[in-house]
């Protein structure tokens, strides 16, 4: 529009120069030109609005205005939106172009300007922020100190900032800088948008979605039982978001988390201890005192693991049996014996002590095991026999040796075996088993091992002395001489044999009632709760034999070196004087020997 202008007034130009010439080539020549006349006959008319009179010709009587030929500058490249005033501003900036005084012009565009400012203020009023940059810009070239330029740009450089910070919070939120670190998290960027813009959606969404995905992050850290984590969490939603119902609901699935949990690690420490995962107990109830589980709870689950450790699931004390398998049958039952320690051997000024016995040394059992509560009866070793064939050693010899009635000698009789008993006769099934070697006592416990799927095995030296002293120092487990009742089969002066038959060096005044083994567990049990620990039969052990104490262990275990050729035998008989029924007293044996005051009982780990 403005280059209308421009040509609309070159061809005003160019029609007053075409008649001036014409003008001038009609007049003849007369003298030269003043300066004041040339300058007269430049200037131009300015066209009226009234045909003239005569033959369609126009009128020139308009005023004279004096225009330069060119514009003093080109005008400003600008435009406005609104048509009507981009037309009158492109028109008066034309002829500002060419009259840049002249103040009808200057006065109109002022009054432009005005409107364009009004214009520009509602827009920013509006949020339209383009709008009023664009008219902000067309002030700027007109009249640059117009307030409400600073305004707009002010707004604009605002606004800058805030989608700034919502572009960083976006990237911390995808990136997972929720709260943390401090100065570059969505948090902080979307708190600083509110503090620049205080209802700005997108940063109030945003603070939501951060609430939201911290909630998250409590219920993760809750179902691994980081609860202190999780609270700490949930105090950091709290501070970034207000949401009271999320926050109550966060918190009441902790709970039933929390509650659910203890119960399962109640229920897996109860199971690993009955597995005899001990350390995978401990580390459940470690996790259920940081749960806040019951205190009185927790106690008794360290007990029961302090006492499954020493006993496995048993109790001191315990009597139990465990079948036997494909046969139907239970095994030998079983006594639990409690883990403590004592004083192994006997001291020196106790009467009738052998060398062998000493030194006396500490012996402690860290952990409990299991001692058959009778010696193994015969029946007991029919079903191995006939599960697995075996055949003794004493079979294999075809001999063995026994007591001789009539002459009160123990002599080596043929065709004897585990079926006869002391005196060569046929043995009843609930008689302790006779003429077995350690080998077969050893065979016997394998074959038990297998059946039960347990770790059976001979008592240690250790163990068998441990569980006859039952807590006793004395001589013997009952006290320090004979026996105030029948309390085990051992040699009394008032014992007396089928054919009449006394003991010549025995305990005064004492009768057990039996000449030769009486059935297992005929008599009083020690305070373990174990049979004819002291008495009946003589019992082999797993230890090799050593002429003392020297270098023994003392944590309960056998004492074995490879291819020993003689076993340790232990406990009373009875045939047993006092001097041998002593509970420090001990023999060796040849591990193929066998004979009808030896039998044996067996041990188990727990």
């Amino acid at each position: 529009m403005r280059y209308l202008a421009i040509i609309f007034g070159a061809v005003l130009l160019l029609a007053a120069g075409s008649v001036q010439a014409q003008d001038e080539a009609e007049q003849p020549e007369t003298q030269e030109e003043t300066e004041e006349e040339r300058d007269a006959r430049r200037r131009v008319r300015r066209l009226g609005d009234v045909v003239g009179e005569g033959g369609g010709e126009w009128s020139m009587d308009a005023p004279v205005a004096d225009i330069p030929a060119q514009p003093a500058e080109p005008p400003p490249d600008v435009s406005l939106p609104n048509p009507d005033q981009d037309a009158r501003l492109q028109s008066l900036l034309t002829s500002r172009a060419f009259t840049p005084d002249d103040p009808d012009v200057q006065n109109a565009l002022s009054d432009l300007i005005d409107e364009v400012e009004d214009d520009a203020g509602a827009a920013l009023s509006d949020g339209d922020l383009q709008l009023a940059s664009r008219l902000a810009d067309v002030i700027a070239e007109i009249d640059p100190d117009r307030p409400v330029i600073g305004a707009i740009r002010a707004e604009m450089e605002r606004i800058g900032s805030i989608n700034e910070l919502l572009a960083q919070a976006e990237t911390a939120f995808e990136e997972g800088r929720l709260v943390t670190p401090p100065g570059d998290n969505a948090a902080e960027y979307y708190q600083q948008v509110l503090e620049a813009d205080g209802d700005n959606p997108t940063a109030l969404d945003g603070l939501a979605d951060v609430h939201g995905a911290l909630i998250e992050q409590v219920l993760e850290l809750a179902a691994e039982m980081d609860f202190e984590g999780a609270e700490e969490i949930l105090a950091q939603a709290g501070e970034v978001h207000e949401d009271p119902d999320a926050i109550e609901q966060a918190q009441a699935d902790m709970v039933a988390m929390r509650e659910q949990q203890i119960a399962d690690l109640d229920e897996a420490a109860l199971a690993a201890i009955d597995e005899g995962r001990y350390d995978d107990a401990e580390e459940d109830i470690t996790q259920l005192v940081a749960l806040g589980h019951d205190r009185e709870r927790v106690d008794r689950l360290r007990s029961s693991l302090e006492d499954a450790r020493l006993y496995g699931s048993f109790e001191p004390g315990q009597v139990f049996t465990e079948t036997l398998e494909g046969l139907d049958v239970s095994g030998p039952e079983m006594v639990v014996i409690p883990a403590g320690t004592f004083m192994m051997g006997s001291p020196e000024d106790e009467a009738d002590r052998m060398s062998n016995e000493g030194p006396r040394h500490r012996v402690t059992f860290d952990r409990g095991f299991a001692l058959a509560r009778t010696e193994i009866t015969v029946g007991d070793f029919r079903l191995f026999v006939d599960d697995t064939g075996y055949r003794t050693e004493a079979e294999e010899a075809g001999a063995s040796r026994v007591y001789d009635l009539n002459s009160g000698r123990m002599d080596r009789q043929s065709g004897i075996n585990w079926r006869h008993d002391y005196a060569g006769e046929e043995a009843s099934d609930d008689l302790p088993v006779l003429h077995v070697s350690w080998n077969d006592a050893a065979a016997y416990t394998e074959w038990l091992s297998e059946q039960t799927g347990r770790t059976y095995r001979l008592p240690s030296e250790a163990e068998f002395e441990y569980a006859l002293r039952a807590g006793t120092q004395s001589p013997y487990w009952w006290g320090s001489g004979t026996p105030d009742s029948p309390v085990e089969n051992v040699t009394g002066d008032r014992d007396q044999s089928p054919t009449g038959a006394r003991w010549n060096v025995a305990f005064r005044r004492y009768n057990s009632g039996f000449w030769g083994p009486a059935p297992a567990g005929s008599l009083e049990a020690n305070p373990f709760g174990l049979y004819d620990m002291g008495g009946n039969v003589m019992e082999w052990v797993e230890d090799c034999w050593h002429d003392s104490y020297v270098r023994a262990p003392g944590d309960g275990s056998a004492w074995v070196n490879p291819g020993c050729d003689r076993r340790v035998v232990r406990g009373g008989a009875w045939s047993s004087t006092p001097a041998m029924s002593r509970s420090a007293f001990r023999i060796a044996s040849a591990p193929d020997g066998a004979d009808m005051r030896v039998g044996f009982r067996v041990a188990r780990d727990l």
